[in-house]
């Protein structure tokens, strides 16, 4: 296909490799609902929820005495962020972003995605509480999947390669947020102590060392030691992702250690420290008629849900258009650009970065943070159904294009699409 093309399936390898991964994601989005709708039952049932999320555990000389709330978003999140480093790094050097041509719309589309958002945000909180402007700006891949898994969208591979590199990017703007914004009282002496076991599983990683007695214990150093940096804990999750090598050292082909690391670690995130983190932080107590008119009125909550509908739809499909119309690319021929709007409006469906960042900026549990979950939520529930409606009606379309991309009449094991 022309390299002029935007939006295009790709290789034959990276297709096959995202549909795998995104099958995945769609297990852990079903899962990550699940406990989302477990907390908004358990906030609402009695205060046992609240002394749950609460309750502090850990060693204080450490400066580990945490609250499993903050264990959950801290420590189990670090997972999903070396899971994001890895899939970054491994789009950097072995997929699409390695090509400038190809990485230039799905980024520049994240950014729009982003900055579009917090504009909104921005605009609607002046003077106010401005401190949550990167609320809206995240998107969750694994949520948006669930809801494609839920509406029975057979999405062309060429939208859910972009998704994908959209959500990648996303990740990655994401946690450089959270690193300068939402780091307060930065001690220099720990984020350097920092630097001598990421160095060491640096230099083990690169030479092919696998064994986890070793590796674990100079991972949890480093994530001990950014967390007492003042720095956000996830970060060191990002740096231990980018540390681990893509390709195989003897130049063969097959999966290199960045594959078998997250052959092993994209489970535990899915299925446990996603949807535990989903429980400690989405639960929030509605309060009746009276905690829903006070949400609804609060700047807070509707920079949340502009940001996350209006913000997103518009950050995304105009940054793409954008992009196609200066670089000269057109769309590939089996898409239109309503399917785009579809694709931007799912990527409104914000939750596990959106409620971190939300913790980070108003203190878990405060009044505003129970506003932004309720603005998350809603923001979240708005875009998927709206993106349900229309992807749902280009579904027949969305069946042929299936159909054509898993035609192979040479019997090669390889789409004929993917010969062109």
């Amino acid at each position: 296909m022309s390299d002029r093309r935007a939006l295009t399936p790709g290789s034959w390898p990276e297709a096959a490799r995202v549909a795998d991964i995104l099958r995945r994601e769609t297990i852990g989005g079903a899962l990550l609902i699940g406990a989302a709708v477990a907390a908004l039952v358990a906030a609402n049932t009695g205060s046992w929820y609240v002394t749950l999320r609460d309750t502090v555990v850990g060693p204080s000389g450490l400066r580990l005495d945490l609250t499993l709330g903050a264990w959950s978003a801290d420590g189990l999140l670090a997972i999903f962020f070396f899971l994001a480093g890895l899939e970054l790094k491994r789009e950097l050097v072995a997929g699409d972003l390695r090509d400038p041509r190809r990485a230039a719309i799905p980024v520049i589309a994240a950014i729009g995605g982003m900055t579009v958002p917090a504009l909104i945000f921005v605009a609607i909180n002046l003077g106010d509480s401005l401190r949550g402007w990167a609320i809206p700006t995240a998107t969750d891949v694994a949520f948006a999947l669930a809801v494609l898994a839920v509406i029975g969208t057979h999405l062309p591979t060429a939208l859910r390669t972009f998704l994908l590199t959209l959500a990648i990017v996303d990740d990655l703007l994401a946690i450089c947020i959270i690193a300068v914004f939402y780091t307060a009282d930065l001690e220099p002496l720990w984020m350097l102590g920092a630097l001598v076991p990421l160095g060491a599983f640096t230099i083990l990683v690169q030479r092919g060392v696998r064994a986890w007695w070793i590796l674990l214990p100079l991972a949890a150093t480093a994530w001990a030691m950014v967390h007492a940096s003042g720095v956000h804990a996830t970060v060191a999750g990002v740096l231990l992702g980018f540390a681990v090598p893509v390709l195989r050292r003897d130049g063969a082909d097959g999966p290199g250690l960045a594959d078998r690391f997250e052959h092993v670690f994209r489970p535990l995130s899915s299925a446990v420290a996603v949807p535990v983190f989903a429980f400690f932080s989405a639960g929030v107590a509605i309060g009746g008629a009276d905690g829903i008119r006070a949400a609804a009125t609060d700047p807070v909550t509707i920079g949340v849900v502009l940001g996350l509908f209006v913000g997103k739809t518009i950050g995304v499909l105009g940054a793409t258009w954008l992009a196609a119309r200066f670089t000269g690319a057109n769309l590939d021929e089996t898409l239109t650009w309503l399917d785009v709007l579809g694709l931007a409006m799912l990527a409104g469906i914000g939750f596990t970065v959106s409620l971190l960042i939300g913790e980070l900026a108003y203190g878990a549990g405060s009044t505003a943070d129970e506003h932004v979950k309720i603005g998350v939520l809603a923001g979240s529930l708005v875009s998927a159904t709206a993106a349900t409606v229309l992807l749902r009606s280009r579904n027949r379309h969305y069946r042929l294009v299936e159909a054509a991309e898993q035609r192979d009449d040479d019997g090669d094991g390889v789409p004929d699409v993917y010969q062109r």
